[in-house]
């Protein structure tokens, strides 16, 4: 179950959300919708990057009847990427999610050897998500 805290006016595709986090694990997903503004402050404060971002995940280990973690998703950020490439907003935060998802699983771009792209790959095509989804991926 996703457990939404949405502080914008962007209406999204939770169903989907829903179905896609229950295809790969069973925990819930605490999911914030923020603005810039938002997401820059809490990179701030969680990693000490002053700007903003498209989405952030931060995991919970140990913790057995906890959530999975949090993700925080950008959707300034995820409607302009959209319209850069040529996909909708919903799409492109779908996207953000499966991106969130797979760093709260474990995966990590930043010192892997391309098995997290390779993975958001199989999940864009799995769940039927529009090939430009994938430009991100490569």
């Amino acid at each position: 179950m996703i457990l939404l805290d949405n502080q914008t006016n962007y209406n999204f595709d939770l169903e989907r959300l829903e179905e896609i986090a229950k295809a790969h694990t069973k925990k819930d997903i605490e999911l914030l919708i923020v603005d810039s503004k938002t997401i820059r402050s809490i990179n701030k404060a969680q990693r000490a990057i002053d700007k903003a971002t498209d989405v952030l995940s931060f995991p919970l280990e140990g913790f057995d009847h906890m959530p999975l973690g949090s993700i925080v998703i950008n959707s300034e950020l995820a409607i302009k990427k959209a319209n850069e490439l040529g996909h909708t907003p919903k799409e492109e935060i779908i996207l953000l999610f499966i991106h969130g998802l797979l760093h709260l699983l474990g995966y990590d771009h930043e010192v892997d050897s391309g098995e997290m792209r390779e993975k958001e790959k199989e999940l864009i095509t799995k769940h039927n998500l529009p090939s430009s989804l994938i430009v991100r991926s490569t």
